[in-house]
């Protein structure tokens, strides 16, 4: 809490006392550009037990004893603690049993050698055998089990912060004991919970160090809410600061919520050198004021950020920002926790009916850097420790502004399916024949000349643009499986480009693999009238998209005899959207695979493979990402070709479907990186399951990226 005073006399050399006095300074003395960090080594071995006590009080006195030990971290729980993750899938059944006093400890040791490990596992064992337990110590060495252990540590956080109240604020806090005192500390930390009502506060911990987070929900848009929260602080003050001579802060900030109790803690000499140096760095209090040195006694309390309920979508969000770092636009206008933010506000400002002025200049600017730029990947909810999918919010908004002209156009379109596919080959052959008659610099100029004119009405032309494809079933009857194919509106209607050294298109392409493997293939009939309803709901057409995707699951049971036969599709995006479609509307009988799974878990093995002396990148989409089959992605290259790239600091390609034609900086943005990573481990080709994601893949790459299926093909027979 405060500034790191300690560095006055740690150090003699001014400049390592300016270092660690910046450090945890929380930009008030300065801002830090760049850090090197020198991590703990990570041994190779490790073992995990998760240990079950009688009470808080048996679990604490451990500590002292794990000290001695060759221990790596000490995660306490108390019972509210376990209660709040113990429904989880893949946790373990003993949790729901525990008694109401149960607390534990997850402890984790590391060695070098395996020997090692056991020696420690035995050391550990035996000094807390004369502690009592409620269950057996077991350690594990299984990496899946001990990651289920871990994730009961893990959930703790995500699980308080998704079951709180809609317009709560989630807050977590930090405080340091010595050791020896931990078990009297927490249960006085308790007590205080049962006096002031907090009933669902959880409490967890670095034991070893002596550092407990409590963690608790928090409406701060009720005054007398904030009324009681002061007074619930000022008795963990007290506490810890009077009757344990402990420390408010042990890991995180101070922030203004700590900074009324800088002084109380230190007393006022120490606390005085803090404004010394405070006044030393930064004289006309420019830098972060407030923050961590405040004469406001109040300050805790003040400038509170209300928590508005808006949507049941986004409502749970806190502000964690996991979000960000893999969002397509985060360079290029707003991450998924930016748009929540304006949301939040325009929600408020509509509810409020006040400053008209404001809220349109919001709601017209949201309208680019919020929804048309948003990707809706749905990464983001992987990052996100309470599970939002941003992307959910900005489709049920587009579906609120459709025009009625817009909806009479999109049900057109999905009742002439067939036209419109067709009518796109030839287009795309159009374009492409004046692409090879023109050259990439003159189409470019013509081309974007022409959106311009249209006031980009018309697709932004780049040189990865497809030809039209041509699809033609293939008759296989010979072969002894049977499996039904459904090339999706995309992989039928687009080819390859100009510029694009592959020729074949890439349903004749899978056709040909699938025959290799022994298969004969069946296909649905009015097959180019049929799509997964995704290009519609992905634009707000709703029911359009149920519509669409009903007429295809029909299909698909009658062709394949009520699920008899599995189905491949060969686009993820396509598969991930009908096996939505189908848990939601209950239909366990049709087995839809991927193509990346139907390859790895059905072809390879039936395949004679050659693996080849090349280096490849490989790109999961975020279908690919949600549905768990990035390892699938990876194998089936592995199994081809001696070196698989994984393009760092690439997630989403921001291409969107057909979004990448329409706002194409989207696309461009997302895979900034991708180029000198194709360039810096030397990649010839690039692999992944989407095609409209190759187009984009293949224009900021500088290599041509297509379906895994054409490396399979290559390497097999």
């Amino acid at each position: 809490t405060g500034y790191s005073i300690n560095s006055l006399v740690d150090f003699e050399d001014p400049i390592e006392i300016i270092k660690h006095l910046m450090i945890g300074a929380e930009g008030t003395l300065g801002f830090i550009s760049e850090i090197t960090l020198r991590t703990v080594e990570a041994l190779p071995n490790k073992a995990t037990t998760l240990i079950i006590f009688p009470d808080i009080k048996t679990a604490s006195s451990a500590i002292p004893v794990l000290k001695t030990l060759p221990v790596d971290a000490a995660e306490i729980m108390d019972r509210a603690s376990l209660r709040s993750v113990e429904d989880k899938p893949g946790l373990p059944s003993y949790l729901k049993e525990l008694n109401e006093n149960a607390a534990a400890l997850l402890i984790e040791t590391s060695s070098e050698e395996t020997e090692g490990l056991e020696e420690n596992i035995k050391r550990i064992t035996s000094e807390l055998s004369e502690i009592e337990t409620v269950r057996e110590i077991e350690f594990t060495t299984d990496v899946n089990e001990y990651s289920k252990l871990w994730n009961v540590r893990k959930g703790l956080f995500p699980s308080v912060s998704k079951s709180r109240s809609a317009g709560t604020t989630v807050v977590i806090e930090d405080v340091n004991f010595h050791t020896s005192e931990l078990a009297d500390a927490i249960m006085d930390l308790q007590e205080l919970f049962v006096k002031h009502n907090y009933p669902e506060t959880i409490i967890w911990g670095h034991a070893l160090s002596g550092n407990i987070h409590f963690v608790f929900s928090q409406d701060f848009n009720n005054p007398k809410e904030v009324e009681r929260y002061d007074k619930f602080m000022a008795d963990v003050v007290k506490l810890v600061i009077e009757k344990y001579d402990g420390s408010l802060k042990a890991e995180h900030g101070t922030g203004r919520n700590m900074a009324p109790f800088v002084k109380y803690e230190w007393g006022e000499e120490a606390y005085s050198l803090m404004l010394e140096i405070k006044k030393l760095f930064d004289p006309a209090g420019i830098l972060n004021p407030g923050v961590l040195i405040n004469n406001d006694t109040k300050i805790h309390i003040k400038n509170l950020k209300p928590t508005p309920v808006v949507n049941p979508i986004i409502d749970k969000c806190i502000d964690c920002g996991f979000c960000e770092d893999v969002c397509p636009s985060k360079n290029l206008t707003l991450t998924p926790r930016q748009r929540i933010t304006v949301w939040r506000e325009i929600s408020k400002l509509k509810a409020n009916n006040k400053d008209y002025r404001r809220l349109q200049e919001l709601e017209k600017n949201f309208d680019y850097y919020g929804n048309k730029t948003c990707a809706t990947d749905g990464l983001c909810e992987l990052a996100c420790p309470v599970d939002i999918d941003t992307g959910k919010l900005i489709k049920q908004i587009r579906s609120e502004q459709i025009t009625n002209t817009e909806l009479k156009f999109a049900k057109w379109i999905a009742t002439n399916l067939k036209f419109v596919t067709g009518a796109a080959k030839y287009g795309l052959n159009f374009v492409g024949f004046f692409h090879s008659l023109l050259g990439d610099s003159v189409m470019f100029s013509v081309a974007n000349g022409l959106r311009s004119l249209t006031g980009e009405k018309i697709p932004a032309w780049n040189k990865a643009m497809p030809k039209g494809a041509g699809f033609r079933e293939v008759t296989s009857s010979n072969n002894q499986e049977t499996v039904v194919y459904f090339p999706s509106c995309i992989s039928r209607t687009m080819g390859n480009s100009n510029d694009s050294k592959v020729k074949e298109n890439q349903t004749d392409v899978i056709q040909r693999l699938l025959i290799k493997a022994g298969y004969k293939i069946i296909y649905p009939e009015n097959l180019n009238a049929l799509c997964c309803g995704m290009p519609f709901a992905s634009k707000g057409f709703v029911d359009l998209a149920n519509y669409k995707a009903n007429e295809l699951t029909e299909e698909l049971m009658r062709i394949s005899e009520n699920g008899k036969y599995p189905v491949l599709y060969d686009t993820s995006p396509c598969t991930k959207t009908t096996k939505e479609y189908l848990q939601k509307t209950g239909n366990g009988k049709l087995r839809i695979f991927d193509s990346v799974e139907f390859i790895h878990d059905f072809l390879l093995d039936k395949l004679e493979i050659t693996r080849k002396e090349k280096t490849v990148a490989v790109h999961p989409v975020c279908s690919v990402t949600k549905m768990g089959l990035t390892d699938k992605l990876i194998a089936i290259a592995k199994a081809c070709v001696t070196d698989v790239v994984i393009p760092e600091g690439v997630t989403c390609c921001g291409f969107a479907g057909d979004r990448g034609f329409s706002f194409p900086e989207l696309n461009k943005s997302a895979l900034q990186n991708l180029k000198p990573e194709v360039e810096k481990h030397h990649c010839s080709a690039g692999y992944s399951s989407s095609k409209t994601c190759e187009i984009g893949l293949s224009l900021h790459s500088g290599i041509d990226y297509n379906s895994i299926a054409y490396l399979v093909d290559e390497c097999s027979e």
